[in-house]
């Protein structure tokens, strides 16, 4: 990132750490089983403030933000942004958040790691789920010394209800 923009690595991991330390951003880490490799594998970057962020990618139009090309990025930060405060509210500063990412490649937006339990949340700015959203989850059942427990896809449907199994569709308006 520092050579993206002109900058040494000394000084881009200087402001990054004032962006995290004033609350402005947040590194949300890789699940790995491995925590040395869990340190070593890059974060993603989310704006705790999507109104910031707006701003400073002019994007300042409702409908822009809603239908743009950008659209997805800027619901996923939102959401993810409310899930780390409701932590943050709660006294709790190092919230059991990960992502998850592998080599098959399966993915999955949200990952909450409490007490050797999964709950993977996908993250979708439609109003129409479908099971084949969640098909990732299934890559965390291979993995020793865990349970997957219900997760779901956080979306911009009106009601809560069962999609498959354990897994839930959840309204925006729950987070």
């Amino acid at each position: 990132m520092a050579k993206d923009v002109g900058i040494s690595q000394p000084t881009a991991d200087r402001w990054l750490s004032v962006l995290i330390a004033s609350g402005l951003i947040y590194l949300l880490k890789p699940y790995n089983q491995n925590i040395i490799k869990r340190a070593v594998k890059t974060p993603k970057i989310y704006f705790l403030d999507t109104g910031l962020a707006a701003y400073l990618t002019h994007w300042s139009n409702p409908q822009v933000l809603q239908n743009g090309a950008m659209a997805g990025a800027f619901f996923e930060t939102f959401v993810i942004a409310e899930i780390i405060k409701s932590y943050l509210n709660a006294g709790i500063t190092d919230p059991p958040l990960y992502f998850y990412r592998d080599n098959q490649p399966n993915e999955i937006d949200l990952l909450i790691y409490q007490n050797m339990m999964f709950y993977p949340i996908e993250i979708k700015k439609h109003a129409n789920p479908k099971s084949d959203d969640i098909k990732a989850f299934k890559a965390l059942d291979g993995i020793p010394g865990t349970e997957r427990k219900g997760g779901g896809v956080i979306c911009m449907y009106e009601n809560l209800i069962p999609l498959k199994g354990d897994d839930m569709v959840i309204p925006i308006g729950y987070v």
